[in-house]
């Protein structure tokens, strides 16, 4: 994780590097996009711009979270991967070997970094980083009720200045041969029930976006609402969907009956 021009993408590349590590990041999206039918500019506005009332009625945002939620857990539960960008740490907060970074940077070196990089003002720069890292925090704020920049959600808060991009990789690499970042198998059928769960809410999201799905060795559980005159095809339409999903032995679907009105 990590603000704009921190350079966490390049330490996250390098990283990957000296691992030997698959490194994804913005691709993830173009495999969402394709997987799940939606335009990838879509799914980085889902997780980029903050949520419009709209969304929060629409549950637009989350079903584009749904999608790549799945898609980057398809990838973090092979193990050996390295994923930079917005969203990963919540996806994996309660996985023991997954270590979580978070790379920080002052705000005139990342506004030094921005002028460089677009060929813009001072001024420019710092309204555009400004409005960024106050999009991130209301997305968060919105989908987790967390602040991404929050330091109790990481194992390491790196801060780029005296410690360079390469003292950065280093501490990384380090850090990761911990024998507490070690895979077991208890941790591996963590991620494994997250993907599940990911790969479920993906499949159903669009029958009913406002779901919480979990699993446990392959034994899903879905939690949602229901007028009474909808909750036998609902409940047949996502067990048909939920069955179709590689690793799920059982469906369980719990709904909650409302009232008309609600």
């Amino acid at each position: 994780s990590r603000g704009s021009y921190t350079k966490g993408k390049e330490i996250s590349e390098k990283v990957a590097e000296r691992l030997g590590y698959e490194c994804i990041s913005r691709d993830v999206l173009l495999e969402a996009s394709k997987d799940f039918n939606v335009p990838e500019i879509k799914l980085i506005r889902a997780i980029h711009d903050a949520p419009s009332i709209l969304d929060r009625f629409g549950y637009t945002k989350e079903k584009y979270i749904a999608y790549i939620e799945a898609a980057i857990l398809r990838h973090l539960r092979k193990d050996n991967t390295v994923y930079c960008g917005l969203a990963g740490h919540f996806f994996v907060k309660n996985v023991a070997h997954a270590l979580k970074v978070r790379i920080i940077a002052d705000l005139k070196d990342r506004v030094k970094n921005e002028m460089e990089r677009e060929g813009i003002s001072k001024e420019e720069a710092l309204r555009i980083i400004k409005k960024d890292d106050e999009e991130r925090r209301k997305w968060s704020k919105h989908l987790y009720g967390i602040d991404t920049s929050d330091p109790s959600l990481y194992d390491l808060v790196i801060h780029i200045k005296k410690i360079t991009v390469d003292d950065a990789v280093s501490i990384i690499c380090d850090t990761i041969t911990l024998d507490r970042f070690k895979t077991t198998p208890e941790s591996q059928q963590a991620i494994d029930d997250l993907a599940v769960a990911a790969e479920v809410k993906a499949a159903i999201v669009d029958l009913k976006p406002d779901v919480h799905v979990t699993c446990s060795n392959g034994i899903v559980h879905v939690d949602t609402r229901s007028l009474l005159s909808k909750e036998q095809a609902l409940v047949q339409d996502i067990q048909r969907a939920a069955k179709s999903i590689e690793g799920v032995k059982e469906i369980h679907v719990n709904v909650k009956l409302t009232d008309p009105i609600d």
